[in-house]
Protein backbone atom coordinates (compact mmCIF):
# COMPACT_ATOMS: atom_id res chain seq x y z
CA UNK A 1 0.00 0.00 0.00
CA UNK A 2 1.38 3.42 -0.98
CA UNK A 3 0.73 6.65 0.90
CA UNK A 4 0.21 10.23 -0.31
CA UNK A 5 -0.09 13.14 2.07
CA UNK A 6 -2.68 15.71 1.08
CA UNK A 7 -4.24 18.62 2.92
CA UNK A 8 -7.86 19.66 2.62
CA UNK A 9 -11.00 20.80 4.32
CA UNK A 10 -14.15 19.02 5.40
CA UNK A 11 -17.07 21.01 3.96
CA UNK A 12 -20.58 21.51 5.31
CA UNK A 13 -21.74 18.23 3.74
CA UNK A 14 -18.88 16.40 5.54
CA UNK A 15 -17.04 15.81 2.27
CA UNK A 16 -13.26 16.08 2.01
CA UNK A 17 -12.16 18.83 -0.39
CA UNK A 18 -8.42 18.71 -1.16
CA UNK A 19 -6.40 21.91 -1.47
CA UNK A 20 -4.55 20.59 -4.54
CA UNK A 21 -5.25 17.85 -7.10
CA UNK A 22 -3.80 14.40 -6.52
CA UNK A 23 -0.97 13.19 -8.79
CA UNK A 24 -1.90 11.50 -12.07
CA UNK A 25 -2.49 7.78 -11.86
CA UNK A 26 -4.10 7.93 -8.44
CA UNK A 27 -7.55 6.40 -8.79
CA UNK A 28 -9.83 3.81 -7.28
CA UNK A 29 -10.82 3.17 -3.70
CA UNK A 30 -8.68 4.68 -0.97
CA UNK A 31 -8.35 4.47 2.77
CA UNK A 32 -8.27 7.81 4.59
CA UNK A 33 -6.82 8.73 7.93
CA UNK A 34 -8.09 12.18 8.89
CA UNK A 35 -5.98 14.15 11.35
CA UNK A 36 -7.44 17.27 12.86
CA UNK A 37 -6.70 19.39 15.85
CA UNK A 38 -9.34 21.28 17.72
CA UNK A 39 -6.76 23.44 19.49
CA UNK A 40 -4.54 24.20 16.49
CA UNK A 41 -4.40 27.83 15.40
CA UNK A 42 -5.83 28.76 12.01
CA UNK A 43 -3.61 30.00 9.20
CA UNK A 44 -4.83 33.54 9.88
CA UNK A 45 -3.87 33.22 13.55
CA UNK A 46 -0.39 31.96 12.57
CA UNK A 47 0.13 34.89 10.20
CA UNK A 48 -1.00 37.39 12.83
CA UNK A 49 1.36 35.88 15.42
CA UNK A 50 4.29 36.04 13.00
CA UNK A 51 3.54 39.66 12.09
CA UNK A 52 3.16 40.79 15.70
CA UNK A 53 5.88 38.62 17.25
CA UNK A 54 9.52 39.49 17.65
CA UNK A 55 11.03 36.28 16.24
CA UNK A 56 12.25 38.03 13.07
CA UNK A 57 13.30 41.36 14.62
CA UNK A 58 16.95 40.45 14.07
CA UNK A 59 16.41 41.05 10.33
CA UNK A 60 16.07 44.79 11.06
CA UNK A 61 19.69 44.87 12.26
CA UNK A 62 22.03 46.58 9.74
CA UNK A 63 24.48 43.64 10.10
CA UNK A 64 21.88 41.40 8.43
CA UNK A 65 21.73 43.59 5.30
CA UNK A 66 24.52 41.79 3.47
CA UNK A 67 23.22 41.96 -0.12
CA UNK A 68 22.70 44.84 -2.51
CA UNK A 69 20.97 45.23 -5.88
CA UNK A 70 24.34 44.82 -7.62
CA UNK A 71 24.88 41.32 -6.13
CA UNK A 72 24.24 38.26 -8.25
CA UNK A 73 22.94 37.95 -11.78
CA UNK A 74 19.44 38.80 -13.07
CA UNK A 75 17.08 35.83 -13.32
CA UNK A 76 15.06 35.44 -16.52
CA UNK A 77 12.46 32.68 -16.52
CA UNK A 78 11.16 33.48 -20.02
CA UNK A 79 12.97 30.58 -21.71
Amino acid sequence: MKAIEAVGTIDQDRRVVLDEPLPKGVAGRVRLIILFGEDEPSEQEWLRAIAQGDAFDFLNDAKEDVYSLSDGKPFDDAR
